[in-house]
Parts: structure tokens; sequence; C-alpha cells
């Protein structure tokens, strides 16, 4: 199996409490051994009636020592093992944010919504099982199977040869035939499960189409459809795992059978005594016991190798991110921010140009309006901003560095107050004070009381701790941008991007909306982009986009005067009058 990074360097680094929770496994299995040995010492010795208790005391001390330290050692072992693997499944999941981050807004991006869902729900802890049920049981079971042989050998040689063939039916024919046979259904089944994940998650994101459709039957059908295939070969798999399960009962019975022969055979030629029939009988279960595991856990191994190429996709597609990004990390020091376009120019592939030649500037304090049809580029320069893609030519400059080369930092310099604004499932203290999460609660109240929107939350039963239920259902559309718009103000920044926050709203709410911006927003930069041109008679300067280019440029009352089309625009645009 090529791990690819994702399961040696952790082995590596948390290799001495492995290993301890591989001795811990050990002491486990030969706690339980030593146990059964003991007992069957123990019941035969009773049986022969021995004249004084204080013959058989030392085995009834072993039998309760042993039972007791099969309980410790392994509840110690689960412990520690745990702990381990949870703080190594901490370690990747971090990993896989870090990954995932900069591939989400990426234009490029292949990731969906059932993708992430899948390597966070299943990939991810798929891989625990690398340590819970392969190397930990692998290790602990070749291990006990060479000292088992070992032990025996002291006695008979090619007895111990003879059990070592049978014990290896299990501990190695089986384990490789389970892989042959299981491999491609393994495969088959997680890459199915992976296929539900995206349809379930794109159907959950569209339920209401669904319902509106008419066709949510004709989607529950095929999901089921799906979902059967899948239980097929679940089922063709259990059925393997019975066959195989059974036939290793036949095995470990022979193995009873030879051994309480050559235990016979050996207490009648008295090289051993016959007390220790039941013994080296017993000793048998809790061997194979361990030894049982390792078909299941090689089989497994498709199924991690899958979640590791996909982890290692998502690995290189995060590298191809990271490569467009710097990391000169600069913070705002107090001076005038100016965000600079110069001739940039951007496509996503040789045959479409999104943006061709686009030059503009916006010095601190400065109020520009964005306006454009959908598809003439206003998204685009959004993320070319954010530093999300770099341009194909031309450069964007945030106080003369390149916003694609400022890494994190570039939180710390634009704000985005988008169309459909994200409330987590928490607080309203909590949603607003992730602007900045050192805010005190009075920051937030005054926050909040800029966007009007303080009276609202007291009158609310449980105020600023109400629980905004999941995406912010809870509140109507405008409240959840006031709400995002109080976010933005505790972060503080010198430049606020407002990506058509509008829209959707009806005109008396937009109205408000609008002027609570543009009063709370006064001194910041704002890049306003918008294709609605109510309220536009509020920014300093007004950019027309089309087709990737500014086709018009200048203040509204000039445009307004001056261009026809502009002027056409702006009489069937505007829902309300706008002269106060």
């Amino acid at each position: 199996m090529n791990d690819k990074g994702w399961v040696l360097p952790y082995l590596k680094e948390n290799k001495r409490l492995l290993l301890f929770v591989v001795l811990l496994g050990f002491l486990t299995v030969f706690a339980a051994s030593s146990l059964m040995y003991t007992s069957g010492y123990l019941i035969s010795k009773s049986a022969t009636r021995p004249e004084n208790l204080l013959m058989v005391y030392i085995p009834i001390v072993g039998v309760r020592t042993f039972g007791i330290g099969r309980a410790v050692s392994r509840y110690i072992e689960r412990l520690v093992g745990h702990g381990v693997v949870l703080r190594i499944l901490s370690k990747m999941r971090l990993k896989v944010y870090q990954l995932v981050e900069p591939q989400v807004l990426h234009p490029r991006s292949k990731l969906k919504t059932g993708d992430v869902l899948g390597i966070l729900a299943d990939d991810v802890e798929r891989l625990q099982d690398i340590y819970l049920k392969t190397v930990f049981p692998s290790l602990v079971s070749l291990f006990i199977y060479l000292l088992a042989v070992i032990a025996l050998g002291f006695f008979s040689w090619p007895f111990a040869l003879l059990m070592a063939i049978y014990a290896g039916v299990l501990v190695f024919l089986f384990p490789f035939v389970s892989l042959l046979v299981m491999k491609a259904k393994v495969q088959q089944i997680k890459q199915g499960r992976h296929v539900l994940y995206g349809r379930l998650t794109d159907a959950v994101m569209g339920v209401s189409d669904w319902q509106y459709s008419g066709r949510q039957m004709e989607f529950i059908e095929e999901y089921e459809r799906q979902e059967h295939q899948l239980l097929l070969l679940e089922q063709k798999r259990n059925r393997f795992v019975r066959w195989r399960n059974s036939m290793a009962q036949v095995v470990i019975a022979i193995m009873v059978v030879s051994m309480l022969a050559w235990t016979a055979n050996q207490s009648s030629i008295g090289a051993i005594d016959y007390t220790l029939i039941a013994a080296f009988v017993l000793v048998l279960f809790p061997l194979t016991e361990a030894f049982l595991p390792l078909s299941d856990a090689v089989s497994e191994i498709p199924s991690y190798q899958d979640s590791i190429d996909r982890l290692s996709g998502l690995e290189l597609g995060g590298k191809q991110a990271a490569d467009k990004q710097g990391e000169n990390l600069i913070v705002p020091n107090g001076e005038p921010s100016v965000l600079e376009l110069q001739h940039v120019s951007f496509q996503y592939d040789e045959y479409r140009r999104v943006l061709d030649d686009v030059s503009f500037s916006i010095t601190q304090g400065e109020k520009v309006a964005l306006l454009g049809p959908s598809g003439a580029g206003k998204s685009t320069i959004l993320k070319l901003i954010e530093g999300v893609v770099p341009p194909t030519n031309g450069s964007i400059t945030l106080n003369g560095v390149a916003t694609h080369e400022m890494s994190a930092s570039i939180s710390q310099w634009v704000a985005v107050l988008n169309q459909h604004p994200h409330l987590f499932d928490t607080t309203i203290l909590n949603n607003i004070r992730l602007g900045r999460p050192d805010a005190t609660d009075e920051e937030v109240y005054e926050a909040a009381k800029q966007v009007k929107i303080h009276d609202l939350i007291e009158s609310l039963p449980n105020g600023y701790e109400t629980q905004v239920h999941e995406m912010g259902s809870r509140f109507s559309g405008g409240e959840r941008q006031r709400i995002a718009l109080a976010r933005i103000l505790l972060q503080d920044v010198p430049i606020v991007i407002l990506d058509e926050p509008t829209i959707g709203l009806d005109p008396l709410t937009e109205k408000e909306l609008l002027t609570t911006m543009f009063d709370v927003l006064k001194g910041k930069s704002v890049l306003w982009i918008t294709h609605h041109l109510a309220f536009i008679h509020k920014a300093d300067r007004v950019l027309f986009l089309d087709q990737g280019n500014i086709v018009l440029q200048g203040e509204h009352e000039h445009l307004l005067k001056t261009n026809e089309r502009y002027q056409r625009l702006y009489v069937l645009d505007r829902p309300f009058d706008l002269t106060t």
C-alpha cells in the first residue's frame, strides 16, 4: 500500500507510543493465553483431588493474576491506542482543512460539497482503522505467532512446524485470499458511497426545487436504486466473510484435535504430565482469537488505498492552489490604503478571456460602484482582489504588494459582504464576534447598534444568546445582512467589498440597508459590485464593466448628463425615487 505521506509520517512521529500500544496488545494476548493455560492445568490438577490446597494455590493465584492482568492491559491498550489515533486524526483533519481552504474559492476547483463531506466523514475516519484494525492487530498477531511456534518447538520441533502451517493458514493464507477476492468489491463499495455523498448533498441543497418540480419521488427512487446496488455488493462480501470464517473455524478445530492427539501421545510416553493436556489445548483459543481479525484487516487495505488516493488528490490540488499564493504577511499600520488594478487580464482557459486590460484604483475612503451585466467579470475581479488567483496579465496590488502574494493577511485588509452571508448555527453574539474573536460583548453590542439590529436582538427572549438556526433561517434576508455587516465592522479592515448585498430584497428594505451600509462605512474604501443602479448616486465614482472591459467610468452626475446609455440604464433600473 502506497501511503503517500498519510500514514508513515504519523507512524514515525508517534513510534514510541505506537510500540507501547503493540506491547500492551501483546501483553493482553499473553495474559489471556496464560489465563487459559493456567486454568486448564488448575482444572486437571483439581480433578486429581490433591491432598492439600497448597498444591493448587499457585495456579489459583495465577488465574486471578492473569485474569486481572488481561482486563487491565486491554483497558490500557484501548485507552492509549485510541488516544494516539485521535491525536493523529486531529492532525489529519487540520491538514485536510488547510488543503481544502485555498481550493474552495478557486475558480478551477473541482471540489464538490459531496466530495468534502465524503473526505471528512469517510476517508479521514477510515484511516483510523489502519491503526486500530490493521497495524496494531497485525504486529501483535505476527509477534504472537512467532513466539508460540518457538515455545512449542522446545517440546517438539516437528509438531511445532505442523502447527505453524495450520496457524499460517489463518495468519497468511486467509488474509491473502481475502485481499484478492475482496479488493474489487471493497473499492466499488467505497466509491459508490462517495457517489451517494455527492448526490445526497446536491439533493439537500436543491430540495426545494425537487419539491416544486414534482420529481422528488424520481430522485428517491434513483437514490434507493444506487443504495440497493451497494447493498448487493455488501451482501456478496458478507457471504464470503461468512464462508471464510467458517473455514477458519474448521482450521481451528483441526488445530485443537491435533494438539489433543499430540499431548495425549506425549503424556503416554511420559514427556509431559497428563494435567497439561487441557492446558495445551485451551491455550489455542486466545491465540487463534488473535489471528482471526487479520483477514478482515487485510481485506480493507483497498479501501484504505482509495482514501489515501483521494486525500492525495486533495493534497495535489491544495499545492497547486498554494503555488499561486505567496507568503507576504503584511498588516495595516494606519497608512492610507490604495487598491490598484493595472492592465489586468484574466482567462480560465485559452478560449475564454473574462477580463481584458482592466485598470482602476481605489484610494482610502473612496466609494466606487462596479456595474455590469451578469457574466461581465465582476465576480472574477472579486476573486482577484481576494488573492484567490493571480491575474493572467497585469497586476493587482494593495499598497504596492500583489494581493495573491499576501497569503492569509489579506483578511486584515479586505472584508466582503456578499449576496448570501453565512450565519452559523450558534448564537447571534458568536456570529457577530466572528469578525474579531477577542471582541468584548460591549463591542459586539456597539457594532449591532451601528447597523440598527440591536433593538431587534434585544427584543428576542434570549437576546444576543438567541440561536440563529442553520443558515440563519431565523432571520429575514435584510436582518442576516445587518448581522453580517456588524461582523465586518468588528473586523475593522480598511477596504470593504459589497458583492450585490441587497439582491433579492424588496425596494424599501434595500433602501434602508444601503443607507445603513454607506453610513457605517464612512472613511473606508468601498467597492460596491452590483448590476442594480439604486442608490448609485452615493458612489464617488462609477465603473461599468461589459464583456471584460471597462466601457464607462466617471462620477454618477457626469455620466447621467453626458452618456445616453447610462441615462437609459438608470431610468429603467431605479426602483424608487432617489432624490433624497
